[in-house]
């Protein structure tokens, strides 16, 4: 007998999802309903920006054409779930339609986070996250006018690039001591600085938003920072994080994490039997991951325990990334953070201003516990390889070759 399964939110992990279980479900016991928010089927969010530079939508969408003429797949689009009756075991959607499950899949990503600011709600003031949000930023931008985005992490550094694509001059407004502080250390940092300098950016580190200020008309003026320094701006981006989107946690009687998220154990079950959350809006034993690799895990284990394959909890998660950042070739692999049984031995390698490379090794034993590369270094596939190894006496030669 086919059951139904209810997946709310089609981002990029939900997606996945849906991919891994349709290939595993050879019995075609689940027909599976997709309840998606925006009115595009999945895309490549992480490549959001190349949106600006050339591609289409077509270009970044995910889904393939077999998953439309899926007969076991409905994909319902600008079709936002907003409460769940566990009981009746329906959800109700914004247009007031009712969609029953045996099982229920969450899958509803993140937000953007907008520092409350005054002025952070002006016209003129945008995020960075949907194909919706690019296209009003298009129209709105002007180039050769000055644009400021509020975050100096990953998705500041999009956006800024967003800006630049557009033919404005964008600042970058971040709080820490330096760009990318959850990713990097001071060292690695300037490397990225240097380049993003070079391609027109302007940086304004340890500083924060103060304001987002008014012309005349209503419309962003200029943003004043903490430190008093004033920016003249037509557009001003929000990229200062993400929060899950866990707002139906509430009104489903589950429980939220101390930091939001949809809290489940490490085989993605929240108290329900039946419901399932997985990806950004996921507190895995009260830590949410805001990275596309630790949710695509997630989705695997969940697909799996639906098709009754022994699933694979998630314990922990590899902050390994490699990024090409306006340019600029940033890696981190294994642990930067000092391990529980002590400071980590670091030792840094560094070359001019384009070549840096900073690795931590165990008090205890000496092995290589993980480290960063910035520039034109080695290959971070080698590197990562070495994690958990004694490293090699050439190690400086493998970093910077």
């Amino acid at each position: 007998m086919t059951r139904t399964l209810l997946v709310v939110g089609h981002g990029m992990v939900g997606h996945r999802f849906v991919d891994r279980l349709r290939a595993l479900d050879t019995d075609g016991v689940w027909h599976i309903v997709i309840a998606g928010e925006e009115h595009y089927p999945a895309y490549n969010r992480v490549g959001l920006s190349s949106y600006l530079s050339g591609k289409s939508k077509a270009d970044l969408t995910l889904a393939r054409a077999d998953l439309f003429q899926d007969p076991r797949t409905d994909l319902l689009l600008g079709c936002p779930v907003v409460s769940v009756d566990r009981t009746a075991r329906t959800a109700r959607t914004a247009q007031g339609d009712r969609l029953p499950y045996d099982a229920l899949v969450l899958a509803t990503g993140s937000r953007p986070f907008v520092p409350p600011v005054p002025g952070h709600d002006l016209p003129g003031c945008f995020v960075h996250r949907t194909f919706d949000d690019l296209d009003a930023l298009r129209t709105a931008a002007r180039p050769g006018r000055s644009g400021v985005v509020v975050g100096g992490g990953l998705l500041g550094l999009e956006a800024a690039n967003a800006l630049r694509l557009l033919g404005m001059r964008p600042h970058v407004v971040e709080t820490g001591p330096h760009l990318m502080p959850t990713q990097l250390d001071a060292g690695a940092a300037l490397i990225l600085l240097r380049h993003v300098t070079e391609l027109g950016l302007r940086v304004h580190c340890g500083t924060a938003t103060t304001s987002i200020d008014a012309g005349p008309a209503g419309k962003v003026r200029a943003v004043t920072l903490s430190d008093g320094t004033v920016l003249e701006a037509d557009v001003v981006v929000f990229a200062a994080g993400i929060r899950p989107r866990d707002e139906l946690a509430e009104v489903m009687g589950l429980r939220r994490g101390e930091r939001g998220g949809i809290v489940v154990d490490d085989l993605c079950r929240t108290a329900d039997e039946r419901v399932w959350a997985i990806g950004e809006c996921a507190a895995v034993n009260g830590r949410c991951h805001g990275l596309v690799a630790p949710g695509y895990r997630m989705a695997d284990s969940v697909a799996r325990q639906l098709t009754g394959h022994a699933p694979e909890p998630f314990i922990g998660t590899d902050a390994s990334t490699t990024l090409k950042l306006l340019g600029a070739s940033i890696a981190t692999f294994g642990e930067v953070t000092d391990p529980d049984d002590g400071p980590a031995i670091e030792a840094v390698f560094s070359e001019g201003s384009d070549r840096y490379a900073k690795v931590l090794l165990c008090p205890r034993n000496g092995h290589l516990l993980g480290g960063i590369l910035a520039g034109d270094t080695g290959s971070w596939t080698t590197a990562r390889s070495l994690v958990g190894r004694r490293p090699p006496a050439d190690l400086e030669r493998l970093l910077l070759p």
